[in-house]
């Protein structure tokens, strides 16, 4: 069976939100005719506490976007989003959840982020994510939503770690740097990645 990964579409990545993905608004309706191909559909969340180490604002001296190097990992500081209970967590209003079976929250340790719907980004702590697509005996993924040089393409790059078939859906996610998310892209195809607009 494959499964649609439906990755942080929340209000905080959209225009206007704490940590806009340019043009993000514009791929809702296109997810929400997407989801009519799948059996299975389930959705990543962000969901920070309010003092996450990977806000700027946690640092002093330092800027969004500043480098820092965080318990041994290589950390992009962020402006403050989609913290716990707000309305910049939630997802779109305009996103259809209905079929969507389970939410996957992620970056709820402070201590670390977790960009892949999987893993936190040391690798230290599971989502349940893959248990769960094991259990319904997913064969293949197919993920879309934001952002593509993030939080998409990480966990593309779990999901094939993981072993399964995976395809970013092109057209069906936007990025926050678009000149960063060539190298990636190339990367994830050399992994064994596919790279479609099409359910295949």
């Amino acid at each position: 069976m494959k499964a649609l990964i439906i990755v942080d579409m929340q209000n905080d990545f959209m225009p206007g939100g704490a940590l806009a993905v340019p043009e993000g608004d514009l791929i809702i309706e296109r997810i929400n005719e997407l989801q009519n191909k799948f059996e299975l559909i389930v959705a990543t969340q962000d969901w920070h506490p309010a003092n996450h180490k990977s806000f700027a604002s946690q640092h002093e001296g330092k800027n969004p976007f500043d480098v820092i190097e965080l318990n041994g990992l290589q950390q992009t500081l962020w402006p403050n989003h989609c913290i716990q209970g707000t309305k910049g967590a939630d997802f779109h209003k305009d996103l259809n959840t209905i079929k969507v079976e389970a939410i996957f929250r992620k970056g709820m340790n402070r201590d670390i982020d977790s960009y892949s719907g999987f893993f936190d980004n040391g690798r230290k702590k599971s989502t349940g994510l893959n248990g769960f697509l094991k259990e319904r005996n997913v064969t293949s993924l197919f993920i879309c939503g934001l952002a593509s040089d993030y939080c998409v393409y990480y966990t593309a790059m779990d999901a094939l770690s993981l072993g399964y078939p995976t395809t970013i859906l092109e057209g069906s996610t936007k990025p926050i740097d678009p000149i960063k998310l060539v190298d990636l892209k190339e990367n994830f195809k050399l992994k064994g990645g596919n790279v479609s607009t099409y359910i295949l």
